[in-house]
Parts: C-alpha cells; structure tokens; sequence
C-alpha cells in the first residue's frame, strides 16, 4: 500500500493531478475501518469537494490552506461505500475555464481538458482506479474524452452537491471516472444508493442508436467525424440499428439556454469572491463574473422557462431510439495549455439532466483520444451504462 502511495507521490511532480494527498498514518489507519461495495479502492477527490482531514482549496489561490470543518455528502458516501479518499485531484479555479497546472497523460503537450483536470488524469496514469468530478458545462465528459477514460456524468441530482462549491446550482452535476465503463458502473451502483450498473451486456442487434445528422452548436470537426464513422461501422457490423436523426427543437432551446443561467447562478455563487478578493480572480473568471453581473433577473427567469419546457419536451425521448451517440468533445485534445476546450457537445444535456457517458477508444486525425459520447433519456443511467458497455467491446482493437 505504501509503495501505491510512492509511486503516485512521484508521478505527480510531473503530473500534477493532486492538490492534496494522505499520509501514510492516514491511509493505513482508513485502511483497516473500510468495508463496503468499494472494498478499499482508492479514490481521488476533485478539489472542489469539502473535506474535514484534507485541505479544500477551490482551485483558487483565495482559499489556499482552507480547511473545512466537515465532509462534502459525497466524501461521506464514499466512505460509507469502503472507498479510501486517498487526496484531493486538481480542479481549475472554482470548476471554470481558467487552466490548471495538470498535465494529459494520454496526449502529451495537450491540455487534459477542464475542470475535472485532475480527477482524468489520476485514472489516465493509473493512479487511482476511481474518480469523482462535476460537470457544469462539459467537465466530467470533455476530459474525460482527451484523457482517454471513462467518464458518466449520471442523471441531474441522483449524487449529491451538498458540501461542493457551487458554481451554478441548477447546472452543476456530480460525476465519475475510471477505466472502464464496467468499473465506473459498479462505482456509480455503489454511492447512488440505487440500482445503477451496466448489467449484463445486451446484444448489439437489441439496440437502436441515434446519430445526429446536424447540431444547434455546430458542425462536426474532421476528428469528430471520424470517430463517429468508426463507431457507425463496428456497430452496423454488429448488428446494431443506427438510425441517422434530426434533433429535436429542446436541444438547441436547452443550449442557448444554458449561458444565461450559469451566468446569473454563477454571479451569486461566488458573490463573496467578487466583493472581497476580486483581484485575486483569474482575468478570465474575473471578466465573466462582472459580465454575468449584468445578466438581469428577467432573463434568467426566461431563460429558466426555456429551460423548463425543454426538460419537459426532452422526457418522452426520440421515438424508435433508445440512446443518442455524439462526440463528446469538439476535437482531439487541443494542444497547449492556454485552454481547456469547449463544451459545447455537452452543455445542452447538462441543462436536460440527462445521463451522459463518455466511451474513448476512437481517435482524432492526429491519433490522439477522440471520445464518443453516449446520452440516454433522464433517469435512465442503467441504460445510459449498458449501451456504453456494448459500445466499449465493439471499440476494442
């Protein structure tokens, strides 16, 4: 066990995936109290999830140090659940777009993406078998999708945000990452409290899987589209229906939607970051925050309305399909470290609540992780898991 904690200690002067990690003490001590589902597995917590025995930074030189007089209700699930919390994963600056020093394991000299940069590339380097993250935009199944791992953003609201710093409350969305999807279902099945797995894997022929042929956000990259084409081949030769489709109007009303009520929730969330350390702020956070200032009450209650009707239209799903398959991600990984992408693959079924999986084992014209992104009905996470599962065979070498 301790030479676990070596190996990872030494990793991550490079990596750079962990803001905190245990002790030895700690860890042999948890080590020996721990019974449950996870059976001691290690888990990695992003960093924006508080925690009485671990620093709580926030990503953010503003809470440096900063310890928190108790658990987030996730840590406490984990635990309840046998899992070890073995330290606290990188997050950016309060889980926006601001880089973070994280590497990207699997695309070197490419960012891991954001803002559950750390949590992608503990499980990328085989650091930790399990992760946790959230997802406001596209930040469990965008880096999931560079680093080239599993990543499930679950149904909105089924694990808790209780203890998380909030950055947008209607949005934000509990997350997990592992190796692969057998694993993140049996994590998910452990901490939701509900019947959550994979199951058994169905037969391709049983499955009726819905492609895009157009997005409200905009048009395939060449990568994307590859992936996709690899996908659409191993299933029809699998058997499986693949059924181009139109997207329904909620999906775009879910889209544009989404930046007015981030911004609004976003203002207040960090209300007291803006009035007292506003210089302490990232330019990039700093400019959005002042500018989301200025989103006005009516239009976050239309755009709260939008969103409403378009959750409502989203429930009965797309007749004949059972889940949809998209990129989970614009591109490959960009290269550098002045971003960490974009969500817009993402965004909309944040707003919708759906469940979301990111399946990697496509690649981009330039060989690196191109993930593909499955998306189920709400509520429906077991489905959502066991079409990821097929998927994954079909994508093996």
């Amino acid at each position: 066990m301790m030479e676990g904690l070596d190996r990872i200690r030494a990793a991550d002067i490079a990596l750079k995936a962990f803001a905190a990690l245990r002790d030895e003490d700690s860890v042999q001590q948890l080590a020996r109290q721990l019974k449950g589902p996870l059976a001691g597995q290690w888990v990695a917590v992003k960093d924006i999830f508080d925690t009485a025995d671990l620093p709580t930074g926030y990503g953010s030189p503003i809470y440096e140090g900063h310890q928190p007089a108790t658990d987030a209700a996730m840590v406490g699930i984990i635990r309840q659940a046998g899992g070890l919390v073995i330290g606290k994963a990188v997050s950016t600056e309060f889980a926006y777009l601001h880089p973070a020093a994280t590497l990207n394991p699997a695309a070197p000299g490419c960012t891991p993406g954001g803002s559950s940069a750390g949590s992608a590339a503990a499980v990328a380097a085989g650091l930790v078998p399990l992760a946790i993250g959230s997802q406001t935009g596209g930040s469990i199944v965008r880096p999931a999708s560079y680093c080239g791992v599993v990543g499930f953003k679950p149904t909105f609201g089924m694990l808790p945000t209780a203890g998380m710093k909030s950055f947008s409350w209607s949005l934000d969305t509990v997350g997990l990452f592992a190796r692969s999807v057998g694993e993140v279902g049996r994590f998910a099945q452990a901490v939701s409290g509900r019947r959550i797995q994979a199951g058994r894997q169905a037969a391709p022929t049983s499955w009726s899987v819905g492609i895009p042929r157009s997005y409200p956000w905009g048009a395939l990259s060449d990568s994307a589209a590859q992936a996709l084409d690899l996908a659409t081949k191993r299933l029809r030769e699998a058997g499986a229906r693949v059924v181009e489709c139109e997207l329904p109007a909620w999906a775009g009303d879910a889209f544009h939607a989404h930046d007015a009520i981030q911004g609004w929730e976003a203002a207040r969330s960090l209300a007291r970051e803006i009035d007292t350390d506003l210089d302490r702020l990232s330019p990039l956070l700093r400019d959005y925050l002042l500018q989301a200032r200025q989103i006005g009450d009516p239009d976050y209650a239309a755009a709260q309305a939008v969103a409403a009707g378009a959750r409502l239209a989203c429930a009965p799903w797309l007749p004949g399909i059972d889940v949809l398959l998209t990129p989970s991600a614009p591109d490959e990984p960009p290269g550098g470290y002045a971003s960490t992408g974009t969500s817009t693959f993402n965004r909309a079924w944040t707003l919708l609540g759906t469940p979301c999986l990111n399946v990697p084992g496509a690649t981009g014209v330039n060989g690196l992780p191109m993930g593909l992104q499955v998306i189920a009905p709400p509520g429906e996470d077991s489905r959502c898991l066991a079409a990821g599962l097929m998927l994954e065979s079909l994508l093996r070498p």
